[in-house]
């Protein structure tokens, strides 16, 4: 009798756990979600809807428990009830971490549902760039049609049709494809570009300006081989079209902008520069983005004279610049740059330089200088006397120099020089390779973490 006791004993207990962990489930299904996308978000061009989900795919219930581990009822009761804490936990900190280190991408690549929660993305910028919400509040756009025939009429469902609109919208692809731009495509304000899902390149054109506008967010484009194009009528918002000169040629032109995210792009090969920020540009990050293969990759600053560049605060995160580059890594002048977690593999001049007086706050980086004796240096002051250029707030804190690099600090040296050139805590350089290992345009696939 004895015997069958405990059997009866031993059902009722495995019948508690069962019980238990269906209620941590229904728990965790009845959470309420932090951020919701709106219920009327339609697709404005294109044949197919984005269905819209009120909560991430779940994750599975918890850690599965191997029934021989133990016998004792009140040990198993202890296991049900760390099981259950630990599931709840892992939803209240919002499962999507990966645990990488990189805090843009541990917030939203590890949902497998990615694609139906698009605009959480704007959620998880960082850095002085982290209030840009870009077309978050307003309907998803399919682009369908890679051509771009007419600037001044431009045919719905082209890209250029929808960064001209002047309601929020968030702009996704229908499809890989190569879209080469006749003339600037001049964007209007709250605007996302998410080529997330999809092989998408600008390129063998003109390229992107945003001028005088507000949030924008430009995410998982690859960007290159951007030409000189201009003297022509261009449409910049559906009721304005005017005559635009030359363009420089740039991959990015930033110019009068404020609350612009560029994250997770590929940018090579262009006329100009690969990202321009210039008269009085502020509110900028650039982050998790890949740089190939070109000779001045970034100017941060109009001219020595335009002293409304004062006031212009960009981040640099995590990007890596890789092989074939030169230098500008940023370019600066004026304002305040805080350069944190990037990972610096090639050089052949230089990769930090400035001149005007900017305040550079380098953190956490990762130096690697060439083979040439004579590049070393990570800096360079240019056009300026070190009696001018020695009062500057440029310092390393925490970089990583490697094969000889050097950075030739200089200013008062005090971290309350910086606060204005500080957007974000830097991680320490031994993790620079990790948390910029997925930099660049990303092959996102739907049903799989990205």
């Amino acid at each position: 009798m004895k015997s069958v006791h405990c059997i009866r004993c031993f059902i009722l207990i495995v019948l508690a756990m069962a019980l238990l962990l269906t209620a941590a489930d229904a728990l965790g299904l009845t959470g309420k979600q932090s951020v919701r996308e709106s219920r009327d978000d339609v697709v404005v061009a294109g044949e197919a809807k984005l269905k819209n989900s009120s909560m991430a795919e779940r994750s599975g219930g918890g850690d599965a428990l191997n029934e021989h581990a133990v016998k004792n009822p009140d040990e198993i009761a202890s296991m049900v009830d760390m099981t259950i804490r630990n599931y709840t936990e892992r939803r209240n900190l919002n499962f999507f971490s990966c645990g990488t280190g990189n805090p843009i991408d541990d917030c939203w690549r590890c949902d497998k549902l990615w694609y139906r929660h698009r605009k959480r993305l704007a959620d998880c910028a960082i850095g002085f760039g982290r209030n840009a919400i870009g077309g978050r509040d307003g309907r998803y756009y399919v682009v369908n049609d890679p051509s771009d025939d007419d600037a001044v009429n431009p045919k719905p469902g082209t890209l250029r049709h929808a960064v001209i609109q002047d309601k929020p919208l968030w702009i996704v692809f229908k499809r890989d494809m190569v879209i080469t731009l006749k003339q600037e495509l001049i964007m209007n304000s709250f605007k996302t570009i998410d080529a997330r899902g999809f092989n998408v390149h600008i390129a063998y054109g003109a390229c992107i300006t945003i001028q005088y506008v507000t949030n924008v967010i430009i995410h998982g484009l690859n960007i290159h081989d951007c030409i000189q194009t201009g003297n022509a009528m261009v449409r910049s918002s559906p009721s304005h079209f005017g005559w635009r000169t030359l363009a420089d040629g740039d991959g990015i032109s930033i110019f009068g902008a404020s609350h612009i995210w560029i994250d997770h792009n590929s940018l090579a090969k262009c006329s100009d520069g690969l990202i321009d920020a210039i008269i009085g540009s502020t509110a900028i990050t650039i982050s998790n983005n890949y740089f190939t293969n070109h000779n001045e990759v970034m100017l941060l600053g109009h001219s020595d004279s335009y002293v409304r560049d004062r006031h212009m605060q960009v981040t640099i995160a995590y990007n890596h610049f890789g092989e074939g580059l030169v230098q500008r890594m940023p370019r600066c002048r004026h304002g305040y740059f805080h350069v944190v977690n990037n990972d610096y593999t090639h050089w052949e001049m230089y990769a930090i330089g400035g001149s005007a007086n900017p305040t550079i706050n380098s953190q956490g980086n990762r130096y690697l200088a060439p083979s040439n004796a004579f590049a070393k240096e990570v800096t360079k002051r240019v056009d300026t006397g070190e009696e001018t250029w020695k009062s500057w707030n440029w310092r390393s804190d925490g970089d990583l120099l490697l094969n000889g690099a050097f950075f030739t600090s200089s200013g008062a040296g005090s971290a309350s020089s910086y606060a204005r050139a500080s957007s974000l805590s830097a991680k320490s350089s031994s993790v620079v390779g990790t948390i910029t290992s997925g930099a660049g345009a990303l092959m996102c696939r739907k049903g799989i973490m990205c």
